[in-house]
């Protein structure tokens, strides 16, 4: 008997009996389902948090004011003047580690238009090197320069979902943009590469996708804001190669506490710490999801078990036959287990479906972006194998113990 031969026939019992083969797949199918789910939707989850990280640079430490009101903003601002430039330029003088920053502040937004649409975006001011340094890159057009900066020109990039709501035919280049008060020419739209979300373990990373960005110097000018303001909102600084994240994020915490006189106005940011601390806990999450599906699938072993052993007790006359022609006790077990091997193969291959499929549900219903990787599915198809061929080996081995004899008579 070969492979083939011993497949065919496997099949063929399974389509015999398409009821209790369909409830003997179900195990299998619901296990593999939740393991493709949970790799998917893990596999895409930590794909956005890397991407929203790298926005930040995992060789930059984020500096970013805290948000107060009233009679704290008051007392707050008799020792602090809150984060401003004077903090940047004295963390490029007193720490040589630095190598790069920019710098941001929110624009309140009352009107945000064009000729040709309107949007909900938000408006910020930057420095010219924020896009380099929050690795954005340009579907067309170009970024701000320092000369930009210095004349205080009233220029606009775009982030990809608000020059679509902005301009809804394309061609924004060059078309000016409305700002409260102001008109700004577009000089350039950003890729539609950006992240999604604009949160990681709350902490803001912008959502730049459905934001308008104007020169800084131009904002600070030009636009209004509240007398007890932070002149910034954050502040991100660049790294050299020579000091690790974490010890560079100390000296730049203690610096800026003594300028603010030990008002913690603000927060320091590391996404290097930021990115470890995501990967452990998706690892806490992977394993308990594993967990999880593991239990279906041995609740799926044990189902095809039952079933190959009440197949052996239906079919110990054909086992008896078979043996009485001259198989061998090795071919009657290779057919029980090639048997149990394609009933958990098909639950397998039904089951990536069935987790694809529920993977892209819950990613449209949650709004999670979802990802597969070749790997895991061919890791889900080898842990069904072999668990068919595990829970299948005592089936055949009993299958290919009994005596022909006592078999036939039993038929």
């Amino acid at each position: 008997m070969s492979a083939v031969n011993d497949v065919k026939q496997a099949l063929g019992e399974m389509w015999h009996h398409k009821l209790r083969t369909g409830l003997t797949l179900l195990g299998m199918v619901f296990g593999v389902g939740a393991v493709i789910a949970m790799l998917s939707i893990g596999e895409g989850a930590e794909r956005e948090a890397l991407k929203m990280i790298e926005s930040m640079g995992l060789r930059n430490v984020v500096v970013e004011a805290r948000s107060a009101d009233g009679e704290a903003l008051k007392a707050i601002r008799e020792h602090s003047v809150g984060l401003s430039l004077g903090d940047v330029r004295a963390a490029e003088q007193t720490l040589p580690f630095v190598t790069d920053w920019s710098a941001a502040k929110r624009v309140k937004v009352h009107a945000l238009f064009s000729e040709f649409g309107r949007s909900d975006g938000e408006v910020s001011g930057v420095t010219p090197n924020h896009f380099s340094l929050s690795n954005f890159s340009l579907a067309e057009g170009r970024f701000f320069t320092e000369d930009d900066q210095r004349h205080y020109r009233q220029l606009a990039v775009l982030g990809g979902e608000a020059a679509a709501s902005l301009f809804p035919n394309g061609d924004a280049i060059g078309k000016r943009v409305k700002v409260n008060h102001l008109w700004y020419q577009v000089v350039g739209v950003l890729s539609h590469g950006e992240q999604v979300k604009s949160k990681i373990d709350g902490v803001k990373l912008g959502g730049e996708r459905n934001k308008v960005f104007i020169p800084l110097k131009t904002a600070l000018k030009k636009m209004a804001f509240a007398p007890l303001e932070d002149e910034l909102d954050f502040i991100k600084l660049e790294l050299d190669d020579t000091v690790e994240a974490p010890l560079a994020a100390a000296s730049i915490d203690h610096l800026f506490n003594r300028r603010h006189g030990g008002e913690l106005d603000y927060k320091v940011v590391v996404p290097a710490d930021l990115l470890a601390q995501y990967q452990q806990t998706q690892r806490i999450f992977n394993i308990v999801m594993a967990c999880v599906a593991g239990i279906s699938l041995l609740v799926g072993g044990i189902g095809i078990m039952n079933i190959m052993l009440a197949t052996v007790l239906e079919r110990t006359g054909e086992i008896g036959l078979l043996r009485a022609l001259g198989a061998t006790k090795s071919d009657i077990a290779r057919q029980f287990v090639t048997e149990s091997l394609v009933i958990a193969a098909c639950g397998g291959l039904i089951g990536i479906v069935a987790g694809i499929a529920l993977s892209l549900i819950i990613g449209g219903y949650a709004d999670w972006q979802v990802a597969w990787s070749p790997m895991s599915l061919l890791l889900s198809v080898g842990v069904c194998m072999v668990i068919g061929v595990g829970f299948g080996w005592y089936p055949a081995r009993k299958a290919a113990a009994l005596d022909p004899i006592i078999a036939l008579q039993r038929d």
